[in-house]
């Protein structure tokens, strides 16, 4: 995918969601692999979308879900809040990994997001009913995922395209649940939508 023109104000924002773990209080520290792997993937869609979107990348307080009181979410809802702070009214996309997936469907209902990505999406409640109508979603999920289930994710995806979701599912093959086997796919497929979401298409001169 080219990069995209910079040269206009800021028109959206893009929060990046980590992965974790189902139960898990002790910290998040920022050279654990699930923040790792989204830094790298939000230095990529910074490089993409150019500087015309506001990338933000949460690293949550600990590592785990932890129902009921849902930290991850929590965490995820604060800096929605200042990601929106700084961008007003823009829209905003969600990005997130395994757990973060989750996160995103939680948040996907919240004024001014407008897409979701669910990279190899942890949903084992049917979370992506928590998708509206009127939002946009992109799963991707590796075909060889041991972690999480792409079949069910595909299943998920269907049946939110099936109550007014405009939703689509696309399998990496032979990818996993790290997002290393093709990353530079996983990372353009998401800058694709991203830019798609929020109207960035002009290409950088000489790309």
């Amino acid at each position: 995918m080219p990069s995209v023109n910079v040269t206009r104000d800021l028109r959206g924002g893009v929060l990046v969601l980590p992965g974790g773990r189902p139960r898990d209080t002790s910290p998040s520290r920022g050279w654990q692999l699930a923040n790792q792997r989204m830094l790298w993937l939000a230095t990529s869609l910074r490089y993409e979308l150019g500087s015309s979107v506001r990338v933000q990348r949460v690293q949550y307080r600990t590592r785990g879900w932890n129902s009921p009181r849902l930290d991850a979410v929590r965490d995820a809802e604060s800096a929605l809040a200042r990601l929106q702070r700084d961008i007003g009214s823009s829209p905003v996309v969600l990005v997130g990994h395994s757990m973060g997936a989750r996160v995103a469907a939680h948040l996907s209902g919240s004024d001014g997001v407008v897409g979701v990505v669910a990279l190899a999406p942890w949903w084992p409640h049917n979370d992506a009913e928590l998708v509206p109508a009127g939002r946009r979603l992109l799963t991707l999920h590796g075909t060889a995922d041991t972690w999480t289930d792409p079949r069910a994710s595909s299943t998920q995806t269907r049946w939110a395209s099936d109550r007014g979701v405009d939703a689509r599912w696309v399998g990496l093959p032979n990818s996993g649940h790290y997002l290393l086997r093709d990353f530079r796919r996983w990372h353009r497929l998401t800058a694709e939508f991203v830019a798609e979401q929020l109207c960035v298409s002009e290409a950088r001169p000489g790309d």
